[in-house]
């Protein structure tokens, strides 16, 4: 009995075989390389850019005199980096020989494991953030006054009736610690969204390319 349409379809997807529905399978290998090659440029445009901006905000740091803040973010955005370069290895690995809908099946297993780990990075990455950017400003220089200081001064005379925790007003230290625990929080959801601006659009390809070969291989 000869296939019917539909099987050979399915057959294009699963198989990787010049002779079954060979111009469906082409097109659809194609564009599944083309869609992770994207991706793969994309994302060593923004490693390479992490890396880029650690080695700029380290020297600018100490211009502007806040190089606490420097040296935090210059080992933040190196972690980073790092961590960036260890997926693009495993992204490297992805086997194009197999049939498009597994290379896509893989690839798409690489963005979940990638965001996975951006989100449960992201829950210490802003909180980081705040309190090296907050520390930068608050020492101010290396060896030279200390601006805090004079803030907290500041702050204590006009606000006298202040209640001192280790000579810290406890108002500002309940307002940071509440931001603190509110970035942790919403980390995550930060970090998504920060992907989402920078890969959405090709992310959302890739689930309808899946959605498409589901479809037909069902």
């Amino acid at each position: 009995m000869k296939k019917s349409i539909e099987t050979i379809w399915k057959e294009g997807f699963l198989k990787n075989d010049p002779l079954v529905a060979p111009k469906l399978n082409n097109l659809y290998s194609q564009k599944s390389i083309d869609i992770v090659d994207k991706f793969r440029r994309m994302y060593k445009i923004n490693r390479v850019a992490i890396l880029a901006f650690a080695f700029i905000i380290l020297p600018l740091s100490f211009l502007v005199k806040i190089p606490y803040m420097g040296i935090g973010m210059f080992v933040l955005f190196n972690i980073l980096a790092a961590i960036a370069q260890k997926f693009s290895r495993s992204l490297n690995k992805l086997d194009k020989t197999e049939s498009s809908y597994q290379y896509l099946i893989s690839f798409d297993n690489w963005v979940k494991e990638m965001v996975s780990t951006n989100t449960k990075l992201s829950r210490f990455l802003y909180p980081y953030v705040f309190i090296t950017m907050t520390g930068g400003f608050w020492f101010g220089s290396i060896g030279g006054d200390i601006p805090g200081n004079t803030f907290l001064n500041h702050f204590i005379e006009r606000f006298p009736d202040s209640y001192l925790v280790l000579g810290f007003p406890l108002i500002l230290l309940v307002v940071a610690f509440t931001i603190i625990s509110l970035l942790a929080y919403f980390g995550g959801q930060i970090g998504n969204f920060d992907l989402n601006l920078v890969y959405g659009r090709i992310l959302k390809k890739l689930d309808e390319m899946l959605a498409d070969m589901d479809e037909l291989t069902a």
